[in-house]
């Protein structure tokens, strides 16, 4: 792709929108372990007294996406009624009249609001910016063209820039009939509250480590029954966390960082150096490690401030691991473990915002944690 110009071709603008190896949420119509959510979208369907705004929350990576757009399959071509009946489940079967169009996001009672891609630099904007907006409000308001409803997702709105959050409100505010709006948000705290008190909220919760391990089975059959559980145990209930991870080759980064902190509170600097080496480097791949160790150096940190404050023992992922946060509690009280999370938080954050060395961040973030135990 050349640079500052953007191919047209629409299988290589979805890998950059979805660049994962597992099916995105407008072709998957496989929902797992959220049946209650389900049945309360389907029952309030039922009842004609449909909410035109739903806010589906959740952390990231647990089905609320997916949700979303069996919803829409279901209100688009879905055929309630019928010679059997109500249907008891959200399911649309894969021939069912516009079905494909939906799958393709070609629909034209359908909207899908999410990040795009900036047309100057070829890549994904990092929020969605009032642009993207542009057109969601003439489209609630048009006449359905090939059934009763019209459907818009948003994907993720905590992504919305302020401005585009406020078009989104606009919109909520003077709801048009048979158009409902289905916002998927990873942290809804992000939201401006009178989008919130606007919805009706559908809380979804993490999947269990069971659920997901099958999933991999699934999606990532080339793991092994070792990894998967070890996959399951660092997702934290979340099957799109699993495979991100699972993809990235994360279990051994995983397995590099705790042999690092292992060395605490001397710390092997020849190792360090070595591990935060890595990071150092460009590319893609690069990029996948950096995002694998900001996700798992925070995990591991929070589940130490769990274990402080009520004791319940994380069972380890790694050999490594065995004794380890007993031997880090003991040596520093948890207010002083707190204040090192939140400074090695703020580092990695910061790290991003202004593009900091990332050799550097790693190897001042394990320095801060020494300090901690000295």
């Amino acid at each position: 792709m050349a640079r500052g110009k953007v191919s047209a071709d629409p299988s290589e603008l979805e890998k950059l929108e979805w660049p994962y190896d597992w099916p995105p949420p407008w072709r998957n119509n496989r929902l797992v372990g959220h049946d209650t959510a389900e049945r309360t979208m389907l029952a309030a369907q039922q009842t004609g007294k449909l909410h035109h705004a739903w806010l589906m929350t959740g952390p990231r990576g647990i089905g609320k996406g997916t949700l979303a757009w069996r919803f829409a399959r279901f209100l688009l071509a879905g055929q309630a009624g019928g010679l059997f009946g109500a249907p008891d489940s959200l399911e649309v079967a894969a021939d069912a009249p516009g079905r494909s169009l939906i799958d393709a996001r070609s629909h034209p009672d359908l909207f899908h609001l999410r990040r795009t891609m900036n047309p100057d630099t070829g890549r994904m904007r990092n929020e969605i910016v009032v642009d993207d907006v542009r057109g969601l409000s003439e489209f609630m308001h048009m006449t359905p063209a090939m059934g009763d409803w019209r459907v818009a997702i948003v994907d993720a709105a905590d992504e919305m820039n302020r401005n585009a959050a406020n078009a989104v409100l606009k919109i909520l505010e003077e709801p048009p009939p048979n158009a409902v709006l289905l916002i998927v948000a990873h942290a809804p705290g992000r939201l401006l509250p009178t989008i919130r008190s606007r919805c009706r909220r559908l809380a979804l919760h993490p999947l269990g480590d069971e659920t997901v391990i099958d999933l991999l089975g699934d999606y990532a059959p080339n793991t092994s029954p070792d990894e998967r559980q070890s996959l399951a145990s660092l997702a934290e209930g979340s099957i799109g966390r699993a495979l991100e991870l699972a993809s990235a080759g994360s279990l051994a980064l995983y397995q590099e960082m705790v042999a690092v902190l292992s060395t605490l509170p001397e710390l092997d600097m020849p190792r360090l150096h070595g591990f935060a080496e890595r990071f150092a480097r460009r590319g893609e791949e690069a990029n996948a490690d950096w995002r694998s160790l900001n996700y798992l150096f925070d995990g591991w940190l929070k589940g130490l401030l769990r274990d402080g404050a009520v004791g319940a023992g994380n069972a380890p992922v790694v050999p490594a691991e065995r004794g380890l946060r007993e031997k880090l509690l003991a040596a520093a009280s948890l207010d002083r473990w707190m204040e090192a999370w939140e400074k090695v938080a703020r580092l990695l954050s910061r790290s991003d915002a202004v593009n900091l060395d990332r050799k550097q961040t790693v190897l001042g973030s394990f320095l801060i944690l020494q300090s901690v135990m000295r």
